[in-house]
């Protein structure tokens, strides 16, 4: 397994994951935070989705182990169109790496992938993206 870098260390650290945490990485890429959650996990599962299929095709073959142990599934997805499958339990943290819908870059996506995230999550589900040091919690919108 590849090294995590040290900027995606500090953003994996500082989330307050529990063993039996639900995560939902928006735009994953190859997967190397999504691995490194996982291998945080014992009954938790992480979610990591990305809009491109290549990113999605690399992240899977980079964690067959983390797959197979049921801590870890891909999809193929875009964050602002993204919504719960049936019987899908509902994700208590939600990150995102360099997702421009969510630091600013493209406000009128951000809304929508905000509502979103408020609809694929629990009450007490919090957000966190890398625009902080490492992080920056955002609200989630509650209705």
């Amino acid at each position: 397994m590849r090294r995590l870098s040290p900027r995606l260390a500090a953003i994996v650290n500082a989330l307050p994951l529990q063993t039996h945490s639900r995560v939902l990485e928006i735009g994953c890429g190859p997967g190397a935070a999504a691995r490194a959650v996982a291998a945080r996990l014992t009954t938790g599962h992480i979610l990591a989705i990305d809009r491109s299929a290549s990113a999605i095709a690399q992240a899977e073959a980079a964690a067959v182990d983390e797959i197979a142990s049921g801590r870890m599934s891909v999809r193929q997805a875009a964050g602002e169109d993204f919504v719960l499958q049936p019987h899908e339990e509902p994700y208590d943290i939600v990150f995102a790496v360099r997702v421009g819908a969510l630091d600013g870059r493209h406000p009128q996506a951000g809304q929508r992938m905000l509502q979103r995230i408020a609809m694929a999550t629990t009450a007490d589900a919090r957000l966190f993206i890398d625009s902080g040091d490492p992080l920056r919690e955002l609200p989630i919108p509650r209705s």
